[in-house]
C-alpha cells in the first residue's frame, strides 16, 4: 500500500467513525474531484457519482451508510492494484 493509500485509509476510518456520532453527518469530500475510469471511484472520497449526486438529499442514515463502505475501497483498489 502506498503511503498516499495509508493516509487515505487513515482519514477515511476515523471519518466514518465520526460520521456514526454526528449530525449532520459530514461529506467525505476531500477536494481532489476525480473519477477513476477503472474502480468508478473518486479519487480522493472513494464515492460513486452516484453517490455524490444523491450526497446533498440524503439522510443521515444514508451518508452514514456511504461512510461506512469507503476504507473497504480503499483496501479493495489496494488489492486490485497489486495484483495488475
Amino acid at each position: 500500500m502506498t503511503p498516499a493509500r495509508r493516509r487515505l485509509l487513515a482519514d477515511l476510518v476515523r471519518g466514518a467513525a465520526a460520521a456514526q456520532i454526528v449530525s449532520p453527518v459530514p461529506s467525505p469530500c476531500r477536494s481532489i474531484c476525480k473519477m477513476e475510469r477503472a474502480s468508478g471511484f473518486c479519487e480522493g472520497c472513494l464515492r460513486t457519482i452516484e453517490e455524490i449526486a444523491a450526497w446533498s438529499n440524503a439522510d443521515d442514515a444514508e451518508r452514514r451508510r456511504v461512510w461506512a463502505l469507503l476504507p473497504a475501497r480503499v483496501s479493495q483498489l489496494c488489492e486490485e492494484g497489486s495484483q495488475a
